[in-house]
């Protein structure tokens, strides 16, 4: 082990200098502006496999490319698939970036004082899923590999992975494994390593209220014909009641009960409430009653406004009573909740509460199921014991609030349980401006990933 942690120092100045050509690709999967560079995200990570001998192809799909590689080292071995995302989300907005976006720069912080590289993308999930490639490389390098290994990348996954079951479905032999390595999650801290064990799910919609045919005088006609975005506001507003619980009717139908024991086992995860609010720049945190922060963020599902517009918003004044107004609105969903029950619960509510000056319509977009991964199992083992031997740490086994809708998916599809151990930490800024990713956590996470593959081949041999 020493000898290749040594090994993976000494070429890490290297791996820093790829990411970074990596992350100056804009591949924006959201905005068909960047269509060619996010098949150039995809050409660059087909170009690195390539030097490492893997057997690699782009499949085109009707959206962005798959990236797929392989590397058979023997009949025997077990095969461990990585999945990851080259894509990224928009920068917006630029105006609070400390630099740009895609000109990536490593800077000192608090938390990250050996440094951390700021770019988009760079811990969701482009440095993450470059740690593979380069733990990967430095076992073939020092021909410790002992595991058969596949790769599927792909561009799509910030938009919903539209088309990354069909690609699953249609591809079934092809990826045929035994485990998946997903790292597009977090750890509770550099201090305290964990693995994710639970991912909530998603619904997402979009809503339109719509009031008279144009856009009227608000002096002539306010006080006479409904706002939509006054209606609009106060439809978002009646989603919540004081208690913090979301008032669809339905809507905890199918939530899941989780147990006393683990929720007071969730708990003893170090968490500081007062460093919270203070990173996050508020005074005081909001949730569901009965439920700590750890468990609001975790195990109880959400309802959420993502943006909201409608009207003039342009510089100064424009005394403008509006005809339209809209809203982007994600519901985070736990455990046994499904995601189209969900949307249409929504949508019913949406609708039966719009008062009769207006007419509304409900958009969905994207979603995904829920996902528990299994805590007994050799994988899980092997990834539990390849932490400790890095961190010198046992990791906490930890249900994260974010979503990874293909979690779910590949358990469907291709019968295959995942691993999610990432390494970013909640404050990495992901989908926000001055996102990045600590110079440690990428370096000890190709370490711990090539300690994983070493121990789950073992695991088999």
């Amino acid at each position: 082990m020493e000898n290749l942690n040594n090994y993976i120092d000494s070429q890490f100045t290297e791996a820093v200098d790829e990411l970074k050509e990596f992350l100056k690709i804009p591949s924006i999967s959201a905005d068909s502006k960047y269509e060619k560079e996010v098949r150039r995200g995809a050409e660059w990570l087909e170009n690195q496999l390539k030097k490492l001998k893997v057997k690699t192809k782009i499949y085109e799909t009707e959206g962005h490319p798959i990236v797929y590689g392989e590397y058979i080292v023997s009949d025997d071995a077990p095969t461990v698939l990585f999945y990851g995302h080259y894509d990224v989300q928009p920068p917006d907005p630029m105006e609070l970036w400390e630099s740009d976006p895609f000109e990536p720069v490593v800077k000192n912080t608090d938390i990250h004082p050996r440094g951390a590289v700021f770019a988009r993308g760079s811990s969701d999930d482009k440095g993450q899923l470059y740690m593979h490639v380069r733990a990967v490389r430095a076992l073939i390098e020092k021909e410790l590999l002992n595991c058969n290994i596949k790769f599927i990348y792909e561009g799509e996954e910030e938009v919903g992975s539209e088309n990354l079951d069909q690609f699953c479905a249609s591809h079934k032999e092809l990826l045929t494994a035994d485990v998946i390595m997903i790292s597009d999650t977090s750890i509770i801290s550099n201090e305290v390593p964990s693995i994710t064990t639970g991912l909530r799910g998603l619904s997402y919609v979009e809503v339109e209220v719509t009031g008279p045919g144009k856009d009227l005088h608000s002096g002539v006609y306010g006080g006479a014909v409904a706002n939509p975005v006054n209606v609009l506001a106060d439809m978002i507003s009646r989603m919540h009641d004081e208690k913090g619980r979301i008032t669809i009717p339905g809507f905890y139908d199918d939530v899941e009960i989780v147990s006393e024991e683990e929720r007071r086992a969730m708990n003893q995860a170090p968490f500081d409430l007062e460093a919270y609010k203070k990173d996050l720049e508020i005074a005081e945190i909001w949730g569901e009653e009965g439920y700590t922060t750890l468990e609001r963020t975790s195990i109880r599902p959400t309802l959420d406004v993502n943006g909201i517009w409608g009207g003039y918003i342009g510089e100064g004044a424009k005394t403008v009573l509006p005809a339209k107004a809209f809203a982007k609105i994600s519901m985070r969903l736990v455990p046994h909740q499904n995601p189209d029950k969900i949307t249409q619960l929504f949508q019913e509510h949406f609708e039966k509460i719009a008062p009769p000056t207006v007419k509304v319509e409900v958009r969905p977009h994207h979603g995904g199921r829920p996902a528990v991964t299994p805590v007994d199992s050799d994988a899980y083992q092997a990834a539990s014991d390849a932490m400790e031997a890095v961190y010198g740490k046992k990791p906490l086994p930890m249900r994260s609030g974010g979503s990874i809708p293909i979690v779910a998916m590949f358990k469907e599809i291709l019968g295959l349980d995942s691993i999610l151990m990432g390494f970013g930490l909640d404050s990495d800024s992901i989908h926000s401006p001055n996102e990045h990713f600590g110079l440690e956590n990428y370096q000890t996470g190709i370490k711990t990933i090539a300690q994983f593959l070493i121990k789950f081949g073992e695991s088999h041999s």
